[in-house]
């Protein structure tokens, strides 16, 4: 198709509205999408088992990125050449070990779909999606966490956001992280050169889509790579400021169908279709 374009769709404050779900004028607008020939994916920093739900409503066929980039795989293909690409064991030991130095709230690490919490917390589990087919590991992660975790999520009080960034400053060379927004003051770290950008980049390659025909929806410091490297980078209404000064365009709002009113002009939609 001359003119297909590859769509990534952050979910969270991007995709899914305030209550976790995909507006049905959003839904009928990316499935025309697709029905049009253009390839859709999901970039997100949610581990695989808290995505697949919104890529099984839209009955995607195509890789998925998770962990802002350090799991690229495709939930329907296992021949597709996944990407995984975790920190290594002893630099996660050492944040662990700062991390229960400051006293943290609590400390999650994720390696793929296999979760360990260092300290029980029912709604922290609840929110991670850990349930009987995910089960998580919980007790002291500086023993219970013996492989390369895809992931890091800590969860200190606000007021140590900053002293606790600082100090990850110190491992630049090793990690990224990330915080994600208010209310859940969750600082996120991956390996470092790790983002969504690496594997739209993979995605859009295995499609042979080149860079100018990107467009990627985001909202949140997470999406920044993404969606510099689009060559059609879109900041929801939603969005942190900073994420809207970097993208090409402004749509409206998660909840006020943003994205589909965005690809209904982009790609010249029918709406009658819809």
């Amino acid at each position: 198709m001359k003119n297909q374009h590859l769509i990534a769709l952050d979910l969270d404050g991007t995709l899914l509205t305030d209550d976790k779900q995909i507006n049905p004028e959003t839904k009928k607008v990316v499935l025309n999408a697709i029905d049009n020939g253009h390839v859709v994916c999901i970039a997100t920093g949610r581990p695989h088992r808290a995505s697949i739900n919104f890529y099984n409503e839209l009955g995607l066929e195509t890789p998925m990125v998770n962990f802002n980039g350090a799991l690229i795989h495709h939930p329907k293909n296992r021949n597709w050449d996944a990407l995984h690409s975790p920190l290594s064991i002893r630099t996660a030991h050492k944040i662990i070990h700062k991390c229960h130095e400051l006293g943290v709230r609590n400390i999650l690490a994720e390696v793929k779909d296999t979760v360990y919490l260092d300290q029980y917390d029912a709604e922290i589990m609840e929110i991670f999606h850990t349930n009987d087919d995910n089960p998580v590991n919980v007790g002291n992660l500086q023993s219970n966490l013996q492989d390369d975790p895809t992931s890091l999520l800590i969860h200190p009080e606000e007021e140590k956001i900053k002293i606790l960034r600082e100090e990850l400053d110190t491992h630049a060379e090793l990690i990224e992280h990330r915080k994600w927004g208010a209310p859940w003051h969750v600082i996120e770290i991956v390996r470092a050169g790790m983002n969504k950008a690496v594997g739209l980049q993979k995605i859009a390659h295995y499609y042979h889509i080149p860079q100018d025909r990107i467009i990627a929806f985001g909202d949140e410091d997470n999406d920044f790579e993404m969606i510099e490297y689009a060559g059609i980078g879109v900041a929801m209404g939603n969005a942190i400021p900073e994420l809207k000064n970097m993208a090409d365009y402004i749509a409206d709002t998660n909840e006020q169908n943003g994205i589909g009113e965005f690809l209904t002009d982009y790609l010249k939609l029918n709406r009658k279709a819809m």
